[in-house]
Order: C-alpha cells, then sequence, then structure tokens
C-alpha cells in the first residue's frame, strides 16, 4: 500500500526526527533526494528559478564528489543542501559503524546539519547519534515519483487532494527517474503556486 501522506503518528513515534512544520500553513517545503547528477539536476535548478522557487537538496557525497559544479551551483542559486550518506546506504543493510561513517564522510563534502536517511530507514540507536549533531528531516508527504508503478497522472491527483500548508515534500533528481521529473515538477509547481502556497527551504 502506497502511503503518500504519512500518519501524523510517526511524529510522536520517532520524536528526533522533522515530520513538518505542522504550524506553518501557508508554505511548503521541497526537498530533492540523490543528487547531485548532471541528467536531471540542471532542469530541476532551471525549472525552479524560472518559478522563483527555492528548495531543499539531499544530496549524495560521492554524487558531490562526481558532480562538485553542480552542487556548487545549488547553492549559489540559494537553495539550501543536506546530507543523505556518502553511498545512499540503508541503515537496515549497514552496519552502524559504517553507515556513521558514511554520514561524516559525506559531511566532509556537503557541509550541513541537515540529513535525511536514505529509503527513511533509521534504528532508534542511530538517530538518538545523529540528533547530536544533526537536524534528521523525514516529509509529511512522499510523492512516489521513483516508482514505475505511479504515473504523473496520479501523483498530481494526489497533491491536489491531500498536500498541506507545513508539509516537506519528497521529490527526487534521479537520473533513472529523469523524464519522468521533467513532466511532473513543472506542473507540481503549477499546482501548488495556484493554490498560493509559499516555498521554504529547510534551515
Amino acid at each position: 500500500m502506497r502511503l503518500f501522506r504519512i500518519p501524523k503518528l510517526a511524529s510522536v513515534a520517532f520524536p528526533r526526527r522533522i515530520w513538518g512544520f505542522f504550524l506553518d500553513e501557508k508554505s511548503v517545503y521541497l526537498t530533492f533526494d540523490d543528487g547531485p547528477h548532471p541528467d536531471i539536476t540542471p532542469f530541476v535548478l532551471d525549472t525552479l528559478k524560472e518559478s522563483g522557487v527555492k528548495a531543499t537538496f539531499f544530496c549524495v557525497g560521492e554524487n558531490v564528489k562526481r558532480y562538485p559544479e553542480i552542487f556548487a551551483r545549488i547553492k549559489a542559486e540559494g537553495h539550501q543542501v543536506g546530507n543523505h550518506t556518502q553511498q545512499h546506504e540503508n541503515a537496515s543493510k549497514t552496519s552502524p559503524e559504517r553507515y556513521l561513517e558514511s554520514v561524516t564522510e559525506a559531511d566532509g563534502l556537503i557541509q550541513s546539519r541537515l540529513f535525511r536517511p536514505p529509503y527513511g530507514r533509521l534504528s532508534p540507536r542511530l538517530a538518538r547519534i545523529l540528533a547530536k549533531d544533526y537536524k534528521i528531516v523525514m516529509w509529511t508527504w512522499l510523492s512516489y515519483d521513483f516508482d514505475p508503478k505511479t504515473c504523473v497522472t496520479e501523483i498530481l491527483f494526489k497533491a491536489e487532494k491531500q498536500i498541506r500548508g507545513g508539509d516537506i515534500i519528497v521529490l527526487h533528481d534521479n537520473p533513472k527517474i529523469a523524464e519522468k521529473q521533467k513532466e511532473l515538477l513543472p506542473k507540481l509547481l503549477d499546482l501548488l503556486q495556484k493554490r498560493d502556497f509559499q516555498f521554504r527551504i529547510i534551515r
């Protein structure tokens, strides 16, 4: 079952993590995971610039190292950046020691106090350790842009019905979904702007 909207109970069950900004009724927080990558991140940046929108990019350290010029552009254009580990490790399949090493390695390149765990997987122990140095940022609305079974029309329908003020919205600048994102992002921005939402970065 695909849950686009994360139940509010998650914020109670996992209190060390930021799930949304529930008191901010007029703003939404666009986030992009997995980049930067030349196949899609420049398009995302161009589209955001044309719309006057700022976003938060949770970057993979390995990609930052490989494409430093795109990472520099993200920051130069006023977007926020966050840590998404060095190699997009899944915490449930990686030893805690190696996972923390990955976060530290990525921090050397990204230098941000924001962290988002790949796949949303993070044990209570790791959360406890990471929360000492990072704001662990989750989400309230997951677009499923990465899911080949979820079409753009369905995503936009769910967005129209479900997105609320204060939501942290997850999208991806991943080359595997580049063509889908090129169709989705302009339409999603248009939909949200017609609803008079402001776009804010996570600090």
